[in-house]
């Protein structure tokens, strides 16, 4: 093939690539092809938070009960899992980061372009934290602070009402407003006639063995294991076995175990971090519920044949989310790591529990500490702003270069303006071609912006070695050639440089940062392609004129 026909070969390639990147870049608005224009359309760039708006979440992880060595692995897992999840939603670009301030692990989560605060939400939270424990001991359970606490405030508050009703105040008042028993807040404390036998002991012992003094019997204060009873004789009818009494009683509740179901578990260090995959199984064959088997990791394994051995005959109690959705007895010990979650669920129910866990399981809880949402009209003009900026850096270097490099400068900026719709083409198709999408932000125009600057740099480089060349009295084409070789190892090396600090920005920053280190990474190696490859193309095509050559004036002033 004759040079001739290659020059015009590249040149065709470099109309055809101009062409190209004007569709992707501007989208005509009538096509011949309506699906391809369709598709092409359909290209965005994916724009930031800042941009465009959206949600900011900042959770706060508990990582009281891992160990200090094991806490940084916890954080990278609750990263990788909620990564997971936004993304398997559909989210597009979001930012999932940990981070340590305050004495607290905080995971901040950023979804642009989501608008509904309490979905994004859910959607984070869906990630279940599963956990195994184990009963208390009775000795435990006896001496625990918070049952003893409320307790002692339940016996307090019967005392002061007790004080009330000695001093006057109407009982049947006092019931309505204070008693724990509904029938007695209903009926006013009013307890009807009853025989012996109907209560307890306690009960007993201040309605039938009490005698009227002044023809009343004042309240007493009694304990049951209900509670505490404030309890007053009003009546009696009958004689012997037949003998009926009415009372009043007011009760203020005992609390129990029974009722704070998380004070009979602990903690066994056994969590979702442990569980290895989860399968839906059914007990038999038939009409049998679902459930949920889950099989665990060599650590898991370890774990669970320790907590099944040391409580055989008690319940291990299965928590998803903070919540007891199993206490199974365990029979025996358990060597193989698996275990079974029962729960009368549906299938659908079950099927939804299996793609939870194993989808992730939360290595430890996290707790919403702050919700911000950024308002789109915020990001509108922010992106308006930016853009701005871009349009002015842009024609400012095309004037400069028009007025300085005179026709020179008018390929350089033909040749800009091709980089400039490249850089656009690059940002829509990311997200098309690449699992990892640019997402452009504030920082990430300012990057493109100064890359703007940096794409003509080399084409100073180039023409200022052209200008050399033909002061020294070569031809338009000899010069040409040279300047282009001469000018590559300074082009070469002052964009290495640049790269190599953007890349270090990637590697020890986050966020914003490195969104402005990875436009300027793009920015500078398509400026290279444009200064290096497009503009001599150009050039190239345009000597196999004369007409160049004889207008000199145009290239150099003499």
């Amino acid at each position: 093939m004759k040079i001739s026909d290659k020059i015009k070969l590249k040149f065709s390639a470099v109309v055809l690539l101009a062409v190209l990147i004007l569709v992707l870049s501007y989208p005509p608005t009538v096509s011949f092809f309506p699906f391809l224009y369709q598709k092409i359309n359909s290209l965005k760039i994916n724009l930031g938070l800042d941009l465009q708006g959206g949600i900011h979440l900042e959770y706060k992880a508990d990582t009281s009960a891992i160990p200090e060595d094991k806490k940084e692995e916890a954080m990278q897992a609750i990263q990788d899992l909620v990564e997971r999840r936004v993304n398997a939603f559909g989210i597009g670009e979001p930012l999932v980061q940990t981070s340590f301030s305050g004495g607290e692990n905080r995971v901040i989560v950023e979804l642009p372009g989501i608008k509904n605060m309490e979905e994004a939400k859910k959607t984070i939270k869906d990630t279940p934290f599963l956990e195994f424990k184990e009963e208390v001991s009775e000795e435990e359970l006896k001496n625990n602070p918070v049952i003893k606490n409320l307790n002692e405030q339940s016996l307090k508050n019967a005392q002061a009402i007790l004080a009330k009703v000695l001093a006057g105040e109407n009982f049947e008042e006092a019931a309505k407003n204070n008693s724990q028993d509904p029938g007695s807040r209903e009926k006013g404390g009013d307890l009807d006639f009853s025989k012996k036998g109907k209560f307890v002991p306690e009960f007993e012992a201040v309605l039938f063995n009490n005698e009227f003094k002044n023809g009343e019997i004042y309240p007493e204060l009694v304990e049951t294991q209900f509670g505490w009873h404030i309890i007053k004789k009003i009546e009696e009818r009958g004689e012997g076995d037949e003998r009926e009494v009415r009372g009043e009683h007011i009760l203020f509740t005992k609390v129990t175990a029974d009722m704070l179901p998380d004070l009979k578990y602990k903690a066994t260090g056994l969590t979702g971090k442990n569980l290895k995959n989860a399968e839906v199984i059914f007990q038999s064959q038939g009409l049998s519920e679902p459930q949920v088997s889950l099989k665990f990791d060599s650590e898991g394994t370890a774990l669970f044949a320790e907590l099944t051995k040391r409580n055989v005959g008690k319940t291990i109690a299965i928590y998803l989310d903070g919540k007891i959705i199993s206490a199974p007895v365990v029979q025996t010990e358990i060597n193989n790591g698996e275990a079974v979650i029962t729960g009368n669920f549906s299938i659908e129910e079950a099927n939804e529990l299996k793609r939870r866990l194993n989808e992730g399981a939360l290595p430890v809880p996290i707790e919403l500490v702050s919700q911000q949402s950024v308002e789109a009209s915020l990001g509108a003009q922010s992106l308006k702003t930016g853009l701005r900026a871009g349009v002015i850096g842009l024609f400012s270097v095309i004037i400069f270069m028009l007025l300085y490099y005179r026709f020179l400068g008018f390929v350089a900026s033909l040749a800009l303006l091709l980089y400039a719709g490249m850089m656009v083409s690059i940002f829509k198709l990311s997200g098309f071609l690449s699992p990892w999408p640019i997402t452009l932000t504030l920082s990430g125009i300012a990057g493109f912006v100064l890359s703007v600057g940096m794409a003509v740099d080399a084409n100073v480089l180039i023409f200022e070695r052209i200008k050399e060349e033909l002061r020294k009295g070569k031809n338009l084409k000899s010069a040409l050639d040279t300047g282009f070789k001469r000018a590559w190892p300074s082009i070469r090396d002052g964009n290495l440089s640049t790269i190599l600090t953007s890349l270090i920005l990637i590697w020890f920053s986050s966020g914003f940062v490195q969104g402005f280190a990875v436009i300027l990474i793009i920015g500078v190696l398509v400026s290279m392609f444009t200064a290096i490859v497009l503009t001599k193309s150009i050039l190239n095509f345009l000597l196999m004129s004369d007409w160049l050559e004889k207008r000199i004036w145009l290239v150099i002033k003499r």
